[in-house]
């Protein structure tokens, strides 16, 4: 833009002495040929202006440049592979917890196994497919023996299993056990309940992973 000015400037003085001089019947001639050479490099300017741009690092022009996220960053966290069948559900935080339940269920077939319990997770600690391709969403309370799961922790994940993540199975995994009224609650909506003695057998491998149904009862 400051070259186009600058030209600007010295075209407008030609033409006022070419109009003004002794010669002042050049001034119309000067005239166009002022605004025709002012045309010409406005377009320059223009064309220099409006070039592609390339994305930052380089890369092909008009690519969308990178996020800057590296793998495994933001989204869920990886979940860990059991080593055989030793996990101590008790010896871990909170999170660890969430990611020994992820680990089990990976182990017992379970695909596109995701931790994302944290802040606003709305309940959904662990989502995962189970091998028969439904939609499993798992919710953690890792309690103390004495701390039972109540019907007010079943209401809040039974709001949002079904509605907003969209659970085919439903399954809150605790290491203590639940009320009776969190127990009935969870009979009505299909939420199935893992209670610690539960959760030991699965992790032992003496009973079928939550989202398979229960063995027939012995006559």
């Amino acid at each position: 833009m400051g070259l186009v000015g600058a030209v600007a400037g010295g075209l407008v003085l030609l033409v006022r002495t070419a109009w003004g001089g002794p010669h002042g019947a050049f001034g119309p001639v000067a005239l166009v040929l002022a605004v025709a050479a002012l045309a010409a490099v406005a377009r320059r300017a223009g064309t220099r202006g409006t070039r592609r741009a390339e994305p930052p690092g380089g890369g092909a022009p008009g690519t969308a440049p990178p996020l800057g996220i590296p793998p495994g960053a933001g989204g869920a966290a990886p979940v860990p592979v059991l080593d055989g069948d030793a996990v101590d559900h008790g010896q871990v935080d909170p999170q660890g917890f969430e990611h020994t339940v992820a680990a089990l269920c990976v182990r017992d077939g379970c695909t596109r196994t995701e931790v994302s319990g944290g802040p606003g997770d709305l309940g959904a600690d662990v989502v995962a497919t189970t091998p028969d391709g439904r939609r499993l969403v798992v919710q953690c309370k890792q309690y103390a023996a004495d701390h039972l799961v109540g019907s007010q922790d079943l209401q809040r994940f039974g709001g949002t299993c079904f509605a907003v993540h969209g659970a085919e199975i439903a399954v809150v995994v605790t290491t203590s056990g639940f009320t009776a009224p969190a127990a009935e609650y969870a009979a009505a909506l299909g939420i199935v309940c893992v209670d610690g003695d539960a959760l030991a057998a699965w992790t032992d491998g003496r009973t079928p992973p939550p989202w398979e149904p229960a063995p027939p009862a012995a006559p």
